[in-house]
């Protein structure tokens, strides 16, 4: 017969453990999280909530002028953002996974210097990348003079072509040691004598990828994309310390993230407060990337078995 006493005591040991962690998450997540909701279907002035208004703030979202082209202007660089990182970071993450994985010269020290970036806080990382594309003593620029290539030379963040490819190249370097970890463990799960039988059966190290490694690191596809989507949409540190709150130069680098805080909290031409409207917006852009992310993970969970 069971020991009753025993599974009660694990029962109550169990209770213990879980009960501090599920607290913490419910004051510090779970709370704001409906706390957000529920400031969206009210009118504020300032930090006083004044009248229910049902969906008036979703719907003047999308229907007033003021509210609706910048957010539809910076949805579009999000979605921008994200294909970029999709080829830059992940697909050169899995490139960097591969070039590990066949264990190179050196590649223990290798493995550490892709993922030291990715340990450093944003606000290094952006001040670092600030003084690289400096348009006067910034290296980029001045590696380019010094390889007679000075007409290339640009004021990277200053220039509204330029603005966003910049700080989704300085994203991808801080970030893609992640997808390259998380790819080079996907990969060490392959038996070797799979890839070795590929070989001497004489496909190409192209066709071994696309035919064998692919397929098989395809669990650690579906982290890496998920994760990298809701990055893409939860973008805000480094466009605001590279670029400012109001997505400079021109809202070329304004992405949802900083409407999001100008409209709840202000800017430096406008300090108004507007909780509802920007808690109008929290609220899409929270259910947008759940069931993206939800439906992302479902297809490609899918994929896996199918492949």
């Amino acid at each position: 017969m069971p020991d009753v006493g025993s599974a009660t005591r694990h029962r109550v040991w169990v209770t213990f453990l879980v009960t501090p962690p599920l607290a913490v998450m419910a004051v510090f997540v779970v709370y704001p999280i409906l706390s957000a909701f529920s400031y969206a279907f009210f009118s504020w002035h300032g930090l006083s909530r004044e009248a229910f208004v049902g969906l008036e703030n979703f719907v003047d979202l999308f229907t007033k002028p003021h509210y609706a082209q910048p957010i539809m202007r910076a949805f579009g660089h999000n979605l921008i953002v994200l294909a970029a990182l999709l080829v830059v970071q992940n697909g050169g993450g899995f490139l960097l996974a591969w070039f590990l994985y066949r264990e190179p010269f050196g590649f223990r020290f290798h493995r550490v210097a892709v993922f030291l970036p990715v340990i450093l806080s944003s606000v290094i990382v952006a001040f670092l990348w600030k003084l690289l594309l400096h348009p006067n003593f910034g290296a980029v620029n001045g590696a380019l003079n010094a390889a007679g290539l000075g007409n290339l030379a640009l004021p990277w963040l200053g220039d509204s072509r330029t603005a966003l490819a910049a700080l989704i190249f300085a994203n991808a370097w801080h970030w893609i040691g992640f997808p390259t970890l998380v790819f080079l463990a996907g990969m060490q799960r392959i038996p070797r004598e799979v890839l070795e039988s590929a070989e001497l059966d004489g496909a190409s190290q192209i066709q071994v990828l696309r035919r064998i490694v692919w397929p098989l690191a395809a669990p650690s596809a579906t982290v890496t994309f998920t994760l990298l989507f809701i990055g893409a949409f939860n973008w805000f540190e480094l466009p605001y310390l590279m670029t400012g709150l109001e997505g400079s130069p021109f809202g070329s680098t304004d992405v949802l993230g900083l409407v999001f805080y100008r409209l709840a909290f202000g800017n430096q031409s406008a300090s108004v407060q507007d909780f509802g409207h920007g808690s109008a917006l929290a609220t899409l852009l929270f259910l947008f990337m759940a069931a993206v992310a939800t439906a992302a993970t479902i297809r490609l969970r899918r994929r896996e078995i199918a492949l």
